[in-house]
């Protein structure tokens, strides 16, 4: 069963004596298959669809949701996502008096989709990942195994609210990762290639294919077995797109949402105060060609955009949605993001980024006389006073502009500020680099990041 926009103005419409409404239909058709080992572990596809519906009542918010889609089920979730606002409105000191200003979204939003995979079989997609997967396996006598997956969402999402917006927006994101594990003389080891988009089955394997993802996990674990890993200390490190997109999400992009400004980071009041290397600008966008972070319509019915939080080193923006562009008379970023319907829309990144510079790959390393080349982003952790740590993949001394012999193990920390502060060459070669990795801020969010090769000093971690 599914609703219309008629049907779900129809409900926002009867709402009386609230400060706002929204209600917001959403259906995700998903597909997960994953073989590890030769061994097929998980083959399914799943639906879910309903709406949640939002309110703002006596300066507090109310929000129920409901998987049947009828009218009066839905205008039950009206009639309780009232009842919780009043019953929040007791309980709240500070009250929520206005909304802030926005571009509202009307009509029907589509992302460009070069062959939908919907076009390919879940026949063909299990095929193509057993296949991959064996490919692995069979690259060398010292691949132990190997583990290959494919997923996707494709969404359909109907967003009608009180101040304007009634929209369809219609998604889809698929994903594609290959692992090899090595093994010789007791050591194990693993790499990995993964690609995730927001487009079709051809805008997937555009940039690799699955054999070529295949080759280069592949001969990445196969040098890891028997690298060796560096000393700790300071230094200039270069940053492949996939580095550069992990700092520019963790490190720096929660510190500029709005809600985290409010509660006290490090970026708190320093708009229009230079904060890194004037060679930086950095930006989160929405509307990114083929990005995973894709979001032509915030889930508050707003319209997305690119929004500049870095220009040429200056702090320029937070990441708003309606609620904090009030606080700081600012408009909305279309930051409001939920990833199901259960869920209620809270300040996410999409895209973050940090624009293309003017240097060669090759100049930027040739400058180098001692240094590290890091590839490969790898999970890590950051807080709330721009201190981070995150893996590579893959690392490379640099000695005398010569890139030498692979390393293991390393990690790159420091304080996102200084080493901002510290960039001194950004390439000219831009690249999306993270876009099958999910933020999980209280709630999934498909993001992605990226960049081009930038040169920095930070902590390079090993033995």
């Amino acid at each position: 069963m599914e609703t219309s926009r008629d049907e779900l103005s129809k409900v926002i419409d009867s709402a009386k004596n609230v400060q706002y409404a929204e209600a917001r239909f959403h259906k995700r058709a998903s597909t997960e298959i994953r073989i590890a080992g030769g061994e097929l572990e998980e083959a399914r596809t799943s639906q879910i669809a309903g709406v949640g519906v939002r309110v703002l009542v006596d300066g507090a918010w109310g929000f129920s949701s409901t998987s049947n889609v009828s009218k009066k089920s839905i205008r039950e979730a009206l009639s309780n996502a009232i009842a919780i606002a009043k019953v929040s409105a007791n309980c709240r000191k500070k009250k929520i008096k206005k909304l802030g200003r926005a571009k509202f979204a009307v009509g029907t939003f589509t992302v460009k989709v070069n062959d939908h995979s919907n076009n390919h079989s879940i026949e063909e997609k299990v095929k193509l990942v057993k296949e991959t997967e064996k490919l692995a396996r069979n690259f060398s006598s010292k691949i132990k195994s190997a583990i290959c997956s494919f997923r996707e969402m494709n969404d359909e999402k109907i967003i009608v609210n009180s101040d304007g917006a009634s929209c369809q927006i219609l998604d889809t994101k698929p994903e594609f990762s290959v692992s090899a594990i090595a093994s010789s003389s007791g050591e194990i080891i693993g790499a990995s290639e993964s690609i995730g988009v927001t487009g079709g089955w051809k805008d997937l394997f555009s940039r690799s294919s699955p054999e070529e993802m295949v080759k280069k996990a592949s001969d990445i674990a196969l040098k890891l077995l028997t690298a060796k890993k560096p000393k700790g200390e300071r230094a200039t490190v270069v940053l492949d797109p996939g580095m550069v997109g992990l700092i520019s999400h963790e490190a720096i992009g929660h510190m500029v949402e709005a809600d985290f400004v409010l509660s006290g980071s490090m970026v708190s009041g320093k708009i229009g105060k230079k904060i890194a290397s004037e060679l930086v600008t950095l930006v989160d966008s929405g509307l990114s060609e083929r990005a995973a972070g894709i979001t032509l319509v915030d889930d508050e019915g707003v319209l997305g955009q690119k929004t500049v939080l870095i220009e040429n080193g200056v702090l320029k923006s937070y990441l708003h949605n309606r609620e904090t562009a009030a606080i700081y008379n600012v408009e909305s970023t279309s930051s409001a993001r939920a990833f199901e319907y259960t869920d209620e829309p809270i300040i996410r990144m999409r895209n973050t980024y940090i624009e293309a510079g003017n240097y060669d790959d090759d100049e930027i390393i040739k400058e180098v006389k001692h240094g590290y080349l890091l590839k490969g982003a790898r999970n890590g952790q950051a807080d709330a006073n721009g201190e981070f740590m995150f893996g590579a993949q893959e690392a490379y001394r640099i000695e005398k502009g010569e890139v030498k012999d692979i390393l293991r193990g390393v990690t790159i920390s420091g304080n996102a500020f200084d080493v901002l502060k510290s960039v001194d060459a950004i390439g000219k070669r831009f690249k999306f680099d993270i876009g099958s990795g999910y933020c999980g801020k209280w709630q999934l969010a498909k993001v992605d990041g990226g960049g081009a090769h930038l040169r920095c000093t930070a902590i390079v971690g090993g033995e």
